[in-house]
């Protein structure tokens, strides 16, 4: 594993390869403005464009569609000469896998245009809930970080994803489930009605690609999530949060799992970069911020280090005057991990004393253990698999 040290001392993953688009790259997650450029590279009149690129805007964001020969206010002409230089591809399903709740664990290939390296893969997680549909995407390809406690961050940072990959998780998850406009449903409602950037990775080292997918993502005339259905989590990259905020006004939730800084230089060695009282700071000043548009801040508890009722009132001290909601997180475990989740009378405890100083502390209901799709057990298990049961796995994402 490649990794760099700074001055001070902090271990950070460097990507180990970049993105190799393939020889017919695919329109999704461009802006209006490059499928603009690319038309006019193939051709198409400048007095066009506009027209052609809402054509293509609406049916690929709203009709799903992954064929052009499907476009059929688009002359025959013109669809040949889309499909002859360019793809409507998303990530391909490689497996997909089923929890006794419910929730989805889709892994993907990303498609490339470097034929001898080894396809790259990532995680997505769909949950449903009674009153809403909740898709994690991933924005790398592993993850930057060494965070202790999380499974995702033992893995090696491969590369960063495209905006394309990002967006193309979100219609992965739609294609899958039936849920593009044509979907007939007794009250109309969508299954994916929220996302969440929790998946693999540390979107806020990916800035730019992140930035792109979460305006496509909220695009009125497209995919169209409202921003305050998405939400985008960070472990603190202070210098781009207020950026992130100005640019794409989506919801704002800070993996925070301890209080005082020699704690979270373990748990969270981003940290040492950038403290407790900077990423707060961060917080107090994130644009839009109200007791509307409140900050979730996540607190995974670790039985017998962060879970005292000490770790509790500094947490509360240290929000003061930040409109924010704790989301405490039952640790998940996995293989090989030195935590344990604490126990459910000292989760309770801790919840109490949060909720009554004010602040919503609900108790987040561990969803997909089973298929290790909960919060800090993505990691693209699939790649320990044999390849008999690699093919298994595929056969079955085939026929579902």
């Amino acid at each position: 594993m490649t990794q760099t040290t700074d001055a001070l001392g902090i271990l950070e993953k460097t990507a180990l390869e970049s993105y190799v688009p393939p020889a017919q790259p695919s329109l999704i997650g461009l802006s209006r403005e490059e499928i603009a450029d690319r038309l006019g590279e193939i051709g198409v009149p400048a007095g066009q464009r506009k027209m052609r690129v809402q054509q293509l805007w609406h049916w690929m964001y709203v009709r799903g569609v992954q064929d052009f020969a499907e476009m059929s206010n688009v002359s025959k002409d013109m669809r040949t000469a889309l499909a002859g230089h360019f793809t409507l591809a998303r990530p391909e399903v490689v497996a997909e896998q089923i929890s006794n709740d419910g929730t989805r664990k889709w892994l993907l290939r990303l498609p490339s245009g470097h034929a001898t390296e080894r396809a790259h893969e990532v995680e997505c997680v769909y949950i449903p809930e009674t009153d809403r549909g909740t898709l994690c995407v991933s924005s790398q390809v592993g993850c930057t970080l060494n965070c202790s406690f999380c499974h995702t961050g033992t893995q090696r940072l491969v590369r960063n994803l495209t905006a394309g990959e990002i967006v193309g998780q979100v219609m992965v998850a739609r294609d899958r489930l039936g849920d593009w406009v044509d979907r007939e449903t007794p009250n109309g409602n969508r299954l994916v009605t929220n996302v969440v950037l929790m998946g693999m990775g540390e979107p806020l080292y990916n800035f730019d690609a992140v930035r792109d997918a979460l305006l496509i993502i909220s695009d009125g005339e497209g995919i169209a999530l409202s921003r305050r259905r998405i939400t985008l989590s960070t472990s603190g990259v202070v210098p781009n949060i207020a950026r992130m905020g100005e640019e794409t006004g989506v919801m704002l939730a800070i993996s925070l799992h301890a209080v005082r800084d020699e704690l979270r230089n373990e748990l969270v060695p981003l940290n040492r970069k950038y403290p407790i009282a900077e990423l707060l700071d961060a917080c107090r000043n994130y644009p839009g911020s109200s007791n509307a548009r409140r900050i979730t801040f996540e607190y995974v508890m670790l039985k017998g280090v962060n879970d005292s009722l000490d770790d509790a009132k500094l947490l509360v001290k240290l929000l003061k005057g930040i409109p924010a909601k704790i989301n405490l997180i039952p640790f998940n475990p996995w293989p090989g991990t030195t935590y344990e989740c604490s126990d459910w009378d000292q989760i309770e405890k801790f919840s109490e004393y949060v909720f009554n100083a004010g602040y919503s502390s609900p108790v987040r209901t561990p969803r997909g253990r089973d298929i290790l799709a909960a919060c800090g057990q993505l990691k693209s298990e699939t790649e320990k698999l044999s390849a008999r049961e690699r093919q298994a796995l595929r056969a079955m994402a085939m026929t579902d």
